[in-house]
């Protein structure tokens, strides 16, 4: 009957060499004020770090972090974003950030939360997530 297979199944947990290799790509540039991006989609969550000039200088992903499948677009993936960010944030000296929030995936609040838990002061937090005025016309009737 064959070999007999042996799964290893992961509870959803961040990959620790991943979260140190993030951390390592620190870069050494000093900010006060920042400006956060969120996109948070069924799927996957973006946090981006920019300069108030809007020059990005950190960011990261769930994926970028080992989840994969239906776990990146969890709020717990999110959340791990949110933290590693606002690590990178720290190491950079950032002390307040606008926070740009687009998109309707499960993510959204739970990376703003990580991001703030790290001591980092919101200053604005605006939302942009794209809305239809009137969307696609309709298909036509079947006619048989």
């Amino acid at each position: 009957m064959g070999k007999k297979r042996i799964v290893k199944q992961s509870g959803g947990n961040i990959d620790g060499g991943a979260k140190a290799r993030s951390l390592s790509k620190t870069p050494a540039k000093k900010i006060e004020k920042g400006a956060l991006y969120i996109e948070s989609t069924y799927n996957n969550t973006r946090v981006t770090l920019a300069d108030i000039k809007g020059n990005v200088v950190a960011w990261s992903s769930s994926g970028a972090l080992g989840f994969k499948g239906a776990k990146k677009g969890t709020p717990f993936a999110a959340a791990k974003v949110g933290e590693i960010i606002g690590d990178k944030a720290k190491i950079m000296g950032v002390k307040a950030v606008a926070v740009t929030v687009k998109g309707v995936g499960a993510g959204r609040e739970s990376a703003l939360r990580a991001f703030v838990s790290k001591g980092i002061s919101v200053l604005i937090i605006k939302d942009v997530t794209p809305v239809p005025h009137n969307g696609p016309k309709p298909p036509k009737p079947r006619r048989v």
